[in-house]
């Protein structure tokens, strides 16, 4: 979670975009980030894929006034409105975007070639589905949003630490120096138009994944794949701990991404 999920980035300057706040090269650039392309299939009027700008300006007219995002996981259809088809493969792809004010929404599939996660080639095709217009599935607040995540934060850590989980050795040095040159570097966490709650719980969102990452990591130098675990208790207690951190994670992610339709929604 130290990056935008596909999704996201699609929502907020696809909701940038609408509010005339960013060209649409803009938009496709910033949407499309380190991945080779991204087209679209499904659209309707086109045959075959069709690219971005033209998806983006086509689901426009068609009435779409804005885009929410879907986090689904297993037994949590995060941010999804349904119908059955659309909810099964956006739990497949665990995102998609849904549209509002009209009834569509984009589901990715990524082609990765390539030698090694350094030098990958990815393509991405979004899906274009018929989706149902109804509220989204347990979407909190943005205040809501971080109340939880400071929570979940606190409680994670003290579990943590009882734990013995340690943010160290070469694997956590490096994704914290990572952060740290993201946020260093003034990265841009969401589009043009976004109130800065949201900015905020999407920072704080994506340093509890962080967290959560370090947490699930292999231990350092010891090859275990369950951290600094070294029992099968400590595992489950390490899990079980985890479990509800990043679920509240996710909803926040969700919640941010979505602020920009819900203040429309509240005029």
């Amino acid at each position: 979670m130290l990056s935008e999920p596909r999704s996201g980035r699609l929502a907020a300057w696809g909701n940038a975009l609408l509010a005339g706040l960013v060209s649409p090269d803009e938009a496709v650039l910033a949407i499309v980030g380190d991945d080779a392309v991204h087209r679209v299939e499904g659209l309707p009027g086109e045959e075959g894929q069709v690219g971005l700008t033209l998806a983006l300006g086509r689901l426009r007219a068609l009435g779409v006034a804005g885009w929410r995002v879907a986090l689904p996981a297993p037994g949590h259809p995060l941010g999804l409105s349904g119908p059955p088809e659309f909810n099964a493969r956006a739990l497949q792809a665990e995102e998609a975007v849904v549209g509002y004010g009209a009834g569509f929404g984009l589901v990715p599939e990524v082609y990765e070639a390539g030698p090694g996660a350094g030098d990958l080639h990815v393509e991405v095709v979004w899906h274009c589905l018929p989706v149902r217009e109804a509220p989204p599935a347990d979407v909190p607040s943005l205040g809501e949003a971080e109340r939880e995540l400071a929570e979940a934060l606190r409680e994670a850590t003290v579990v943590l630490t009882r734990l013995d989980v340690a943010a160290s050795g070469p694997v956590a040095e490096a994704a914290l120096d990572a952060y740290r040159a993201r946020a260093e570097a003034g990265r841009e966490v969401l589009a043009p138009g976004y109130p800065p709650r949201a900015v905020r719980v999407l920072e704080l969102a994506q340093r509890v994944g962080l967290l959560v990452s370090l947490a699930y990591a292999p231990a350092y130098g010891t090859g275990s794949a369950h951290g600094g675990a070294v029992s099968a208790s400590e595992m489950a207690a390490r899990a079980e701990a985890l479990r509800p951190v990043e679920r509240v994670a996710r909803r926040a992610q969700v919640a941010a991404f979505n602020a920009w339709v819900e203040e429309r929604e509240r005029g």
